[in-house]
């Protein structure tokens, strides 16, 4: 990062600032209230709730950076997995071994695309790059395999005779079973898909933001966004792909029979 200058300690919010800022919350929070969403505690529950957890990984991150080293940052990674697993998982309860399933799809989605990123050395093998440049990866990886397998389990839910007749009429459960994979990886794909179309015409991407905040020069921003533009488009590609691609053998028996499952009230 040779583009980065040094940046004056007052450009950055101080802790007062960030407890004046609660006031945006305060703001939507009396949204909420008067319009009668009933989301009132929600919003203040979790604006404070991210405050903790972002000053508890804060501190985290301090001793990390300091003393810790690369096998460190793949452990921070590592958790980061396990827990975008689970909630990917549950996103689409119901669906058989949806969390295992999840877990396998997020980890692949990750590990390729930080591999390659590390083994061609287009970031630096650090725990000061690893760790946040991994978290984004396994953020979208997440939230793609969720969509995925939702798409999944509801899709497969409805055309259940459908799939059913495919089998009947001699086509194995990949043939049976594809149209609705397609439509499942094209749904998780769709947020990224467009979120790179407009790209620098409706927003500055986050990771922009933060290096032009952080005092580097636009086009060096530029230049580090575009790589991770381009892997938030492989990581959940490779990772929705996956999970589908998984939950067919958890969908059909071994006798090529689709298996029920049942689709818990509320959770879609």
């Amino acid at each position: 990062m040779d583009d980065v200058v040094a940046v004056p300690a007052a450009e950055i919010p101080t802790w007062w600032g960030v407890v004046a800022s609660f006031a945006l919350v305060a703001l939507a929070a009396l949204v909420s209230w008067r319009v009668r969403l009933g989301l009132t505690r929600e919003l203040v529950w979790v604006a404070l709730r991210a405050l903790v957890q972002l000053v508890a990984v804060g501190l985290l991150l301090g001793l990390v950076f300091e003393f810790g080293g690369l096998a460190t940052a793949f452990g921070w990674l590592a958790i980061m997995v396990a827990i975008g697993g689970q909630v990917a998982g549950r996103r689409a309860r119901g669906l058989p071994g949806a969390v295992r399933v999840a877990t396998i799809a997020v980890a692949f989605g990750a590990v390729a695309t930080m591999g390659i990123l590390l083994l061609l050395g287009i970031i630096d093998a650090t725990p000061m790059v690893v760790i946040p440049v991994g978290g984004m990866v396994i953020s979208w990886t997440m939230v793609a395999t969720g969509v995925a397998l939702r798409r999944v389990r509801d899709s497969v839910g409805s055309s259940r005779d459908r799939i059913e007749a495919r089998l009947a009429l001699g086509l194995n459960p990949t043939q049976a079973y594809e149209q609705q994979r397609r439509d499942a990886v094209r749904t998780a794909l769709l947020p990224a898909i467009d979120s790179t179309k407009v790209v620098g015409l409706i927003a500055l991407p986050g990771a922009m933001t933060g290096l032009i905040l952080a005092g580097v020069e636009p086009l060096a921003a530029i230049r580090y966004q575009i790589v991770v533009m381009y892997m938030l488009l492989a990581g959940p590609a490779l990772a929705a792909a996956t999970a589908t691609w998984m939950a067919e053998r958890d969908l059909f028996d071994s006798a090529q029979r689709l298996r029920r499952f049942s689709v818990p009230a509320g959770s879609s």
